[in-house]
């Protein structure tokens, strides 16, 4: 038997929605402010979903290929603010590692690849981006919030899902890294 809302009540679980990602967004900014950390780390739980997606250059990435350096798979989209802000020290952790120790995908969720394109070219960002158009491999990974960050470790094992907004160059971030690429 189907259940139907009435519009209204659709329409007002649509505002509620949105009413409490802004202010989770504006809390977040608010810790940030006052120097408090906008995300939370939890272990990995649970199997390892595979990964197979294209990049925007038509390259197909898969975890399982990735053996023998550290992974972060991060989630984003070019309309999540805090997806735009951590971006740049992504890029910056990439390059210091280097990808052949640390390789950084940016997994770009349900946008158009034009626009996950646009993004790249207009912030400078050399990353690998892949596509998630359907938004399967955000699903697979249970990724509910933007950004997500996955850390997988030289085995191909997930170790750490870190969900919100990081400063990738700072010191709780630097040891995670340093675990993940002992492991």
């Amino acid at each position: 038997m189907a259940s139907f809302l009435h519009p209204l009540a659709s329409r007002r679980l649509f505002l509620q929605g949105a009413a409490l990602a802004g202010t989770s967004l504006v809390l977040g900014r608010q810790a940030l402010a006052a120097g408090e950390a906008a995300y939370t780390v939890s272990p990995w739980q649970g199997a390892v979903p595979p990964l197979q997606a294209v990049d925007t250059q038509g390259k197909t990435w898969r975890l399982d290929g990735l053996k023998g350096r550290a992974v972060l798979l991060n989630f984003w989209a070019s309309w999540c603010e805090p997806c735009r802000a951590e971006m740049p020290t992504l890029q910056q952790v990439a390059d210091l590692y280097g990808s052949d120790k640390l390789l950084v995908l940016a997994i770009n969720f349900k946008e158009h690849p034009a626009r996950a394109i646009q993004f790249a070219a207009s912030t400078g960002l050399s990353l690998p981006i892949l596509l998630d158009p359907q938004g399967q491999a955000a699903r697979a990974w249970g990724i509910k919030v933007f950004p997500s960050t996955v850390l997988v470790d030289r085995q191909g094992w997930p170790r750490q899902r870190v969900q919100g907004e990081v400063d990738w160059t700072g010191a709780a971030a630097a040891q995670w890294l340093e675990a993940l690429l002992k492991q």
